[in-house]
């Protein structure tokens, strides 16, 4: 038998104890990505289902003369969407957020004045202006949203703690549906954005609001009536999350996977 002399011993377990303590001090943090954020059920970008359903959005509205035309291209499909609208303009044009409510389409946050979620953007700043918006959606008449979406998708730790005290739903957009309207790429481009990569339990966005003349009207009578021939159904967020939920508990999963 071989003896090993104390002193090696001591350097040994001396080793042992400083590569654990590296393992520990250097371990590798948790990617905070998409993956991270949708495990949690923090952030839904899409809801994955069975059916044929996809969820259209439009953000930064309400406009007087896009938003009725938007609102009436709906109503002949019996199509159902969700408006994420900002304070400012709710406040200005209350009727327009009480017409989506009463045609049975949602109506959501999106911050007061268009906020971005940016580094020096205070949490105190950014729940007042998530507050301002719900107060003017309110003042129009309108049930409390449960629903918001960041301006620009931009998110962080802030926007999330900021969302989960208030008590909303942070709703971004299915990546391959950003029909980038906003910029006026083309009728046709904006159209085959959609319909081209259409998948069960997208979220496709829109804008009712876009500065100048606006593609966004036309591409819709292109897109509405070509999904519904195809057998989709043109749902709100929440009755996307609910389809979802109920999927998940009939298959034995936790309803926090998936609607936080």
């Amino acid at each position: 038998m071989t003896l090993i002399p104390k002193k090696a011993r001591m350097l040994g377990i001396f080793i042992v104890i400083l590569l654990l303590s590296c393992n520990t001090v250097y371990a590798k943090p948790a990617q905070k990505n998409r993956q991270y954020y949708e495990e949690r059920g923090e952030i839904v970008w899409e809801v994955p289902t069975q059916d044929k359903l996809i969820a259209l959005t439009f953000d930064d509205g309400p406009d007087p003369v896009q938003t009725p035309e938007i609102l009436a291209l709906l109503r002949q499909y019996e199509a159902k969407a969700t408006f994420f609208v900002l304070g400012k303009w709710a406040e200005k044009f209350p009727q327009l957020v009480m017409q989506e409510q009463q045609e049975g389409h949602e109506v959501a946050n999106h911050t007061y004045a268009h906020t971005y979620a940016v580094r020096s953007t205070g949490a105190d700043t950014y729940i007042r202006d998530m507050d301002a918006a719900e107060k003017s959606i309110l003042g129009a008449g309108v049930a409390r949203p449960m629903l918001f979406r960041p301006p620009g998708g931009y998110y962080n730790d802030m926007v999330i703690q900021a969302a989960k005290q208030k008590g909303y739903t942070i709703v971004l957009w299915s990546w391959h549906q950003d029909t980038r309207d906003w910029a006026s790429p083309g009728v046709a481009t904006i159209a085959n954005k959609v319909l081209k990569n259409v998948r069960n339990g997208d979220i496709v966005l829109f804008h009712d609001k876009v500065e100048g003349k606006s593609q966004t009207v036309q591409a819709l009578a292109r897109i509405l009536p070509q999904l519904q021939q195809e057998g989709y159904h043109f749902v709100t967020v929440s009755e996307l999350l609910a389809v979802k939920a109920k999927e998940a508990a009939k298959n034995g999963v936790s309803s926090s996977k998936v609607h936080p």
